[in-house]
């Protein structure tokens, strides 16, 4: 009953619109304090939630997307996909999921993609013909790259919540990262066979030449991120900080940052990080309060009563997340809900690597519905459009998102397929 009444004042509290960590530590607190439990517990428990050497890893991957978005990067990176799929029919659909493929090699989160992502690709596909609600609806889709493809934020704290290898978890997301990519390009491929005006556009002599060159900077962030943590040269945190090094330079090598710039980077990273770390301290008190009233156990409990199939336990988890996620931004969703779910799916025989992804992949789908929905309201404000148009314009996206979920579900191989590969 206690945990019932923690749970339901979180709730009261996000449904009044208070922000997600006083939300969350308002009802823990006084739980806590009607308990007999002392201050100092509570702060040694938020504090220990965040006092994690893996956790370093997430102000410096915010601080390299945040650079990489400054220094035009993601320019670069459009004028090689445009040039690089610009005879294919609907070639702005590819390039579209081309260019969040790219990207998000750099950056780990989907708002940073689709805020700068919705302010150059929308304007471009809507004055070469595209329908605005098309084109709004592959901006916010293709934006979930980011946060599934390695360097991914939500794949940091999912790993020092659930106590599992980031490097692991960051190779078990690059192919279902991929294939959502895959799953967005064949949905303009359908969609594409029905408009004829779209036609492409050759290369002129000399532009694939050009776009290549301004491309090779920029492609050399991935090689030194992914290769040198899956290779063991070094861990997530330290590849971050070489990361962020190596996109500095580049920034000072294109001319692109200055002090004003600096200052403006500096605040951005730091005011989301401390968001994030407020959030994770708050979710450790949370988890204290759930394992202490013996929560996980009597979910578990239950649901091994209801069915003894991994493969059903999982969907009902599919639904439940993709429910939380409409109404809890994924960081905080992650912290709540992994410390009760995860020691169910290991008893259930599901591998927390594979759990892991799933989880991330069905948040970052909450993302795209209401009535919270992140990335609608980012892509909303960057491109002035009204609300309504932006629900309309993703709704048909999420089929073959909700598709590569139930395929990443059943087909656990396609996840643990390249850790095995690689001993992670």
């Amino acid at each position: 009953m206690s945990a019932l009444l923690v749970v339901l004042g979180i709730l009261l509290l996000l449904f009044l619109r208070v922000p997600v960590a006083f939300a969350i530590l308002g009802p823990c607190l006084t739980y806590m304090l009607t308990t007999g439990q002392s201050t100092g517990l509570s702060l040694r428990t938020a504090a220990q939630e965040i006092n994690s050497f893996p956790l370093l890893a997430v102000p410096l991957f915010i601080l390299l997307g945040v650079v990489a978005n400054h220094t035009g990067i993601a320019d670069r990176i459009f004028a090689f996909a445009q040039v690089l799929f610009g005879r294919v029919r609907a070639s702005l659909g590819y390039v579209n999921i081309g260019v969040s493929v790219g990207f998000s090699w750099i950056s780990g989160t989907a708002l940073a993609d689709v805020a700068g992502m919705g302010k150059m690709l929308v304007p471009a596909m809507t004055e070469r013909g595209y329908p605005r609600r098309f084109a709004l609806g592959l901006t916010a889709a293709s934006s979930l790259i980011s946060p599934v493809m390695p360097p991914s934020i939500p794949a940091i704290v999912y790993a020092s919540v659930a106590a599992v290898s980031t490097a692991a978890l960051f190779a078990a997301a690059v192919v279902p990262a991929f294939l959502i990519a895959a799953g967005l390009a064949v949905y303009v491929f359908l969609w594409s066979r029905r408009q004829p005006q779209l036609a492409g556009r050759p290369a002129e002599p000399g532009e694939f030449l050009r776009a290549g060159v301004r491309v090779i900077g920029p492609l050399g962030a991935p090689v030194i991120l992914l290769g040198g943590i899956l290779s063991g040269l070094f861990t997530p945190t330290e590849a971050a900080a070489v990361g962020v090094a190596y996109i500095v330079f580049l920034g000072l090598c294109y001319r692109r940052l200055t002090l004003r710039s600096l200052w403006t980077i500096t605040v951005e990273t730091a005011t989301t990080a401390a968001s994030i770390a407020i959030i994770l301290a708050a979710s450790g008190l949370l988890g204290w309060v759930l394992a202490r009233e013996r929560v996980p156990q009597d979910i578990a409990s239950f649901l091994l009563g209801f069915t003894d199939s991994p493969v059903v336990f999982l969907l009902l988890v599919n639904v439940a997340l993709i429910l939380i996620g409409t109404i809890l931004e994924p960081i905080a969703a992650l912290v709540i809900t992994v410390p009760v779910l995860l020691p169910i799916a290991v008893q259930f025989g599901v591998d927390p690597v594979h759990f892991g992804v799933i989880a991330i992949v069905n948040l970052m789908i909450g993302l795209l519905t209401p009535p919270i929905g992140g990335v609608l309201f980012v892509l909303g404000s960057a491109t002035r459009t009204p609300m309504h148009e932006v629900f309309r314009g993703t709704a048909p996206f999420l089929v073959p998102l909700l598709v590569i979920l139930a395929l990443l579900t059943v087909a656990p191989e396609l996840v643990l397929f390249l850790p095995q590969q690689l001993n992670l």
